[in-house]
């Protein structure tokens, strides 16, 4: 790892170092080398300028990004799951019913006496009304 990274490093310095005598050569001899050529690297060089400032921005801004995206995702997939148990609350309901021997549950009237009696007096049918001043 050492190796490449000392590689690319002595390349991009020869590189600058190319440059800078690129330049005293063309200063020295008031000439351009390359003419239209060069004009168009130029263009070049300042469009790759410009997308790796637009990169830097990007990058800079990417932990808020993907915790916003982490955050979207997480929502998203809460939402899909309470829908999903939703869902299977509806059907274990249904199931439930299928399967149940009291699916049409009707009430049998009880043969308890005592129960009758305890019936009757709580829905009121069991007692008799008497006059009396507090129900005036």
């Amino acid at each position: 790892m050492a190796f490449a990274a000392s590689i690319v490093f002595g390349s991009s310095l020869l590189g600058v170092i190319l440059l800078f005598a690129l330049k005293r050569y063309e200063s020295a001899r008031h000439t351009t080398l390359g003419g239209p050529w060069r004009a168009g690297l130029d263009v070049f060089a300042l469009r790759v300028k410009r997308l790796v400032m637009i990169f830097e921005w990007y990058l800079a801004r990417t932990p808020i990004l993907f915790l916003t995206l982490v955050h979207l995702a997480v929502h998203t997939g809460a939402l899909g799951f309470a829908r999903l148990m939703r869902a299977l609350e509806a059907r274990a309901h249904e199931l439930a019913d299928f399967v149940s021997h009291k699916r049409n549950f009707e009430r049998r009237e009880t043969r308890s006496e005592f129960l009758k009696k305890v019936g009757e007096y709580k829905n009121g049918n069991g007692k008799e009304k008497k006059d009396t001043p507090s129900s005036q």
